[in-house]
């Protein structure tokens, strides 16, 4: 039994090796989502991120939960990096060992422990010196282990631009929903606003059809980026894409011309990536969920926005052809909001709270400046 260790060892280490490749690979290079296979990075998030989304759970100040929520993203990510370093350097330690060692050093530790540190010297191509193999093959490897740190490392940093290019796309329309749906968004707000500008409302529903594939193409391929939330605590993607769904449904079902072909082609688009992205965050569609628009809100909703001049109508046909269209998506969007601790938007805004355009945390200070100001003129004028 002895003499097969070497060989457990490595066989152990090129399992090891091609799992955490096969991993890094799967998640920083392959562009699609793959089904029915296991994937550490899969376990790796959804087990991690339950744990960080409950100790937050309990924080009543919703700013400060808001960033150590958003911190998840960016740590997860880096850690990950970490754990895929530690895995190809053990591997390639188990291959060392069962080769014997075949180390010449000046160091008088061996075994395991000087295997590990040849191997991170290598991978993380150090070069120190202290350490080097004695057989070709060992030569070898550890060509073949500085390459691949080498390579490993340029990968990560081509990797790095393209998340975050994907990120700053994202949030570009987001910032720009602040003026037409409000803080946060919502669809009466959005109609409302668009009330006297049908034309205007068809050419911004065609853009967030390109946003919603957008959105779709870049998180199925970096499903990370979800965890990524928004500058704005009363902002986010899902809010974003739930609002269009609302806006796209109410002109399906109560519109009369009104650019109902466009509200079906957004809508048919935002319903396929918010499907598709409840596959990648969410294991099952919740049981049960808050209605967000009850009957009596309907109606409000709808006296809102044909009083803004809006040309809709609703009765009985047009309500259950609304609440069908509902079923399709808010199931998925609750599902999605539940896991990743995401609010969804209410279907009626306020038109009293202010935009984030509009607000700033130094205003009440530069009021106040002003008005002393003001006083100081006026009591040198008198």
């Amino acid at each position: 039994m002895r003499s097969l260790l070497p060989w457990f060892a490595v066989i152990g280490g090129i399992a090891l090796i091609a799992f955490v490749l096969r991993d890094a690979f799967e998640t920083m290079i392959l562009p699609r989502r793959l089904n029915g296979r296991f994937r550490f990075t899969h376990v790796y998030y959804r087990r991690f991120w339950p744990l960080w989304a409950r100790a937050t759970d309990g924080m009543r100040n919703r700013r400060r939960r808001e960033t150590l929520l958003s911190l998840f993203g960016p740590l997860s990510m880096l850690l990950l990096f970490v754990i895929w370093a530690i895995g190809l350097v053990v591997g390639f330690a188990l291959i060392y060992m069962g080769l014997g060692s075949p180390l010449q050093t000046s160091e008088p530790l061996r075994g395991m422990g000087m295997d590990l540190y040849l191997s991170g010297s290598l991978f993380l191509t150090l070069g120190i010196g202290n350490v080097a193999p004695q057989t070709m093959l060992g030569r070898g490897l550890a060509l073949l282990e500085g390459g691949m740190g080498f390579g490993f490392v340029a990968v990560i940093i081509s990797y790095l631009p393209v998340l975050y290019g994907g990120f700053s796309r994202r949030e570009t329309n987001i910032s720009m929903l602040d003026a037409r749906a409000g803080s946060p968004p919502t669809a009466s707000e959005l109609l409302r606003r668009h009330a006297g500008e049908i034309e205007q409302l068809r050419t911004y529903l065609a853009e967030w059809e390109r946003w919603s594939a957008e959105l779709l193409e870049s998180q199925i391929s970096y499903p990370v980026l979800g965890y990524f939330r928004s500058q704005h605590v009363n902002q986010s993607w899902l809010a974003s894409l739930t609002t269009m769904l609302d806006s796209c449904a109410f002109l399906m079902a109560s519109g009369e011309d009104c650019c109902t072909r466009q509200a079906q082609i957004t809508f048919a688009m935002a319903r396929h990536a918010v499907v598709d992205l409840a596959q990648v965050y969410i294991s099952a569609l919740p049981a049960a969920y808050a209605d967000r628009l009850p009957a009596e809100e309907m109606q409000l909703l709808y006296e809102q926005l044909r009083d803004a001049g809006l040309p809709v109508k609703m009765d009985e046909g047009r309500a259950a052809r609304l609440g069908r269209l509902r079923r399709l998506y808010e199931p998925h969007v609750a599902g999605i909001g539940q896991r990743l601790r995401l609010e969804l938007p209410r279907w009626i805004g306020d038109p009293d709270i202010l935009d984030n355009w509009q607000r700033s945390p130094w205003d009440r200070a530069a009021s106040a400046a002003i008005g002393r100001l003001e006083k100081t003129e006026q009591d040198t004028h008198f």
